[in-house]
């Protein structure tokens, strides 16, 4: 099964004309029972064919108050957006309106300045600035009505949020030219004042197009914060004139694996960063569409780039030589020195940093700070003691106390990520992120420090949406759409006073296993829109069916824009099972529980007019079947497909359909090398536990089975985990290193070895191949790679069993 996403959605753009009720025609019956059920209306009114139930199928997030009114507006290439004349604000939100129009819709209406005395609205939309609106700072006020449309804001952002409501409307049919949009009113107003999303540029480099395009569907989910990750171990990405070895040198590094070497063998460096001209162009970008872009310095820890540019920032009596710049995930032991130098080099970054983002908070890191080099540095100590501080921790809050006077210098706030709670004396007006859980949030507003949610298991952009065959790499467990979209904000144990220091929450996306653009994007969309309405609406408005029913056209709306995104929440999985007669059959789903399933067994694409999937269907080989899930007669994912030649085939497990023996440090890895073992190709996800690479084929079928054969990749063990690394099982080689076949307890005898001799001459996949003694029944399987070392990291790729050769 291919691993693209949305793209081949190809009629997804005409799933949204049943969403929107902007035509002519009554919706149909049960849809607009839906709607009416979120409007506390009869569904009957909906039915009307002059009275529309209110477009909430048409917007993310969800509006905070929509009332339906009679008729419909025509919106065509004559219809003109007004502004005042002279008024800049109303003119730079208009003339994005257009140009977003343009895009999507094929022409873009004409901007017209008229004078505020003889405004005429009739057929038009205009475009008001009030200062002395009763609305708030974001809010806006969206009137539509049948001869005109009035978007009305206290300042340019709730003005700019609300053309980005209208686009919504116009181009929720994912046609082209005109359209007619159903009259409503919308008093909209958002939940929280932090709506980010993090983007980490250290690990993965992204050019500034990417991070543009990044910042695009920002605004169009009215999202205004953006997290810029520019510095950790594995780079830096941000050029500081007085430090030019930080990009010279800490912007560069080579990677692990096979990833690192040319065609010929030889290191082949990756690098890349920002130069200031760049940073400027991007925040400038940002702040035109109304998102404020906050950098990140990290420090203490995550310094081992730096470091490796500037080797006196570190613990200089503990480190004696340079290191490199880091191949490695995980967390490191490198952190920044505490002498007076340090800090005057510190401090001269944050200076030029200061200077080159408007914005009031500047985050700091202050994570996973691993104290071993503090810890084992006389100097260190001795400065501990100079400071009267009780230990390291007590130093680390000291560091940051340091920091945050000079920061308020530049009338800056201090912002990192909870551990710079850790130790005390943390700086009054500082503002925690609480990544751990929500744990740091909790103390930090009891403390009364604002606060900011982003738990990386909540709202962790890097852990997998789905254990699907092709999902592809991340961190488990999953976290899928319908998991961001049912998150809380605030923590139940906060007070109604406390909770007022919870000013929002944000969504990680880390790159360690993102080397693509086209990684980031599907794994960026459609959680977004999930993020998006948890951060805008008010709890109490939120159901996860209606949400499904307005991001349909949303998904048209990416691919209209050439934006990949996941449909992994809507494709369909295959089970093999075992029917009543003792028979296997096949069964399938989709995570979201949404959509009619329709499927075709001759190899072709189902259609609405396919078979409707009700109950688990004959797996009797050969079987070629596509299944496609439909909402309203139109596709919610590209079509998937289960081929099976012979019974072997319904045996075949992959990685991420096997077990793990355990849990914790599980991830789905994307191979170094292509399938093949070259550079370019195909390369597999594999779904490996760190710690102990240990896989169980759960209840295998072992009747009638003589031979096993298994596909096993080799990846380099770049990770470095700290005090859990004396915790990593090695298991003691065996003729030359072997995968052993276990039955029923992973500590029983073989049953079957597979040398590894093939393998370890490949970059790529390879299968091997063995015989089973006969058993009866179902058993379970253990995997486990007998190789004498943990590097590389031996994986499983996939299992099938046959019967006897």
């Amino acid at each position: 099964m291919k691993t693209r996403t949305t793209r081949s959605l190809l009629a997804a753009a005409a799933l949204a004309t049943a969403l929107t009720a902007c035509h002519s025609a009554a919706p149909r019956e049960a849809t607009a029972h839906v709607q009416a059920a979120h409007n506390g209306e009869a569904a009957s009114a909906t039915r009307d064919t002059d009275t529309v139930a209110a477009h909430r199928t048409a917007i993310i997030p969800r509006p905070l108050k929509t009332q339906a009114q009679r008729g419909q507006f025509e919106f065509g290439a004559n219809t003109p957006v007004q502004v005042n004349a002279g008024q800049a604000g109303e003119r730079r939100v208009a003339d994005y309106f257009a140009a977003k129009v343009q895009a999507l819709r094929g022409f873009a209406p004409v901007v017209s300045e008229i004078q505020t005395a003889s405004r005429a609205t009739r057929d038009a939309i205009a475009l008001s600035l009030e200062p002395d609106l009763a609305i708030g700072e974001e809010a806006y006020v969206l009137d539509i009505q049948s001869d005109g449309v009035r978007i009305r804001a206290r300042t340019e952002a709730g003005l700019f949020y609300g053309a980005v409501s209208l686009w919504q409307l116009l181009t929720a049919d994912g046609g082209q030219g005109a359209t007619r949009i159903a009259a409503q009113r919308i008093e909209d107003a958002p939940a929280y004042r932090w709506r980010g999303v993090m983007l980490d540029v250290a690990r993965h480099f992204r050019g500034v197009d990417e991070v543009k395009s990044v910042i695009d569907q920002m605004a169009l989910h009215k999202l205004n914060t953006f997290h810029w990750h520019l510095t950790d171990d594995q780079g830096w990405r941000i050029e500081i004139k007085q430090y030019p070895r930080l990009t010279q040198v800490g912007g560069c590094r080579i990677l692990a694996g096979a990833n690192g070497r040319d065609a010929q063998g030889k290191p082949q460096p990756y690098c890349g960063y920002y130069t200031q001209e760049q940073i400027r162009d991007v925040v400038a970008y940002a702040a035109a569409r109304h998102i404020t872009v906050v950098p990140e310095i990290e420090m203490p820890g995550h310094a081992q780039a730096a470091i490796a540019a500037y080797p006196n920032l570190g613990v200089t009596d503990v480190v004696r030589k340079a290191p490199r710049v880091s191949p490695d995930w995980g967390v490191h032991t490198y952190l920044f020195g505490v002498d007076d130098s340090t800090f005057d080099f510190l401090e001269n970054v944050l200076d030029e940093v200061a200077g080159l983002f408007p914005s009031k908070y500047i985050h700091i890191g202050g994570d996973e700070a691993a104290k071993d080099q503090w810890i084992a540095s006389k100097k260190v100590q001795a400065r501990i003691k100079s400071l009267g501080l009780k230990d390291e921790m007590a130093l680390q809050s000291w560091f940051v106390g340091r920091i945050g006077q000079h920061l308020r210098k530049h009338d800056r706030i201090l912002l990192g990520w909870d551990e710079i709670l850790e130790g005390g004396r943390l700086p009054a007006n500082a503002t925690v992120m609480s990544w751990r859980g929500t744990a740091g949030a909790v103390e930090a507003a009891r403390e009364g420090h604002d606060v900011i949610v982003a738990p990386d298991r909540q709202l962790y952009l890097d852990y997998v949406q789905s254990d699907r065959d092709d999902e592809p790499p991340g961190r488990f467990p999953a976290s899928t759409l319908r998991n961001f979209y049912e998150f809380s904000i605030v923590p139940a144990e906060l007070t109604a006073q406390q909770s007022k220091h919870v000013i929002g929450a944000q969504a990680n996306l880390w790159s360690e296993h993102r080397r693509s653009f086209d990684r980031i994007q599907t794994t960026l969309y459609p959680r977004l829109d999930a993020l998006a309405e948890v951060v805008w609406s008010p709890p109490s408005s939120r159901d996860w069916n209606d949400f499904q029913q307005r991001l349909a056209p949303q998904l048209a709306r990416y691919r209209a824009q050439d934006v990949l995104v996941s449909d992994v929440a809507y494709a369909v999985s295959f089970k093999v099972i075992d029917g009543a007669d003792g028979q296997p059959q096949l069964s399938l789903s989709n995570q979201a529980g949404f959509g009619e399933i329709r499927y075709r067994s001759d190899g072709g694409e189902p259609d609405p007019a396919s078979p409707r999937y009700r109950q688990p269907l004959p797996a009797t080989p050969p079987l070629d079947l596509v299944a496609t899930p439909f909402f309203d007669g139109r596709p919610l994912a590209a079509p998937r497909r289960f081929s099976a030649r012979d019974l072997a085939v319904l045996s075949r497990r992959t990685s991420a359909g096997l077990r793990p023996c355990r849990e914790g440090y599980n991830l789905r890895l994307e191979d170094d090398a292509a399938r093949d073992g070259g550079r370019d190709g195909e390369r597999a996800a594999l779904t490996v536990n760190l710690i102990d690479p240990c896989w169980i084929y759960p209840a295998a079928a072992l009747d009638g089975i003589g031979a096993i054969e298994v596909q096993v990749g080799q990846l380099p063990y770049n990770f470095q985990l700290w005090h859990d690394t004396d915790k990593i099982v090695t298991r003691k080689a065996v003729q030359g290193g072997a995968l052993e076949v276990r039955l029923d307890d992973c500590k029983s005898a073989p049953i079957a070895r597979l040398p590894l001799a093939a393998a370890k001459r490949s970059d790529g996949i390879t299968t091997l191949r063995a015989r089973l003694p006969a058993h009866s029944g179902r058993h379970d399987l253990c995997f486990v790679f007998a190789s004498g070392a943990h590097d590389p990291l031996w994986a499983l790729d996939a299992v099938t069993l046959h019967p006897p050769e």
